[in-house]
């Protein structure tokens, strides 16, 4: 499915002026028909994975148990 600039925006939580950006930086794919920049939804599939595995990351770090307190005694 082909999103347009502003779809895309609010897909990937960011301005239509830096959708624009990455689209003449070529680090979103697009097509022109003429009027507007049409861009394919399956080219996001990785990113989004890639944010869940990072969040889900994360989320294992924050529920890491805090571990005790060792008792070290200085010999200064």
């Amino acid at each position: 499915m082909y999103l347009t600039v502003k779809q895309t925006a609010e897909l990937l939580t960011c301005s239509e002026s830096q959708v624009k950006k990455l689209i003449l930086d070529n680090k979103i794919r697009a097509l022109f028909d003429g009027q507007e920049y049409l861009i394919n939804e399956d080219q996001f599939q990785s990113h989004f994975k890639q944010v869940e595995k990072y969040k889900q990351f994360i989320e294992e770090i924050l529920n890491e148990p805090i571990p005790e307190d060792i008792d070290v005694k200085d010999e200064d």
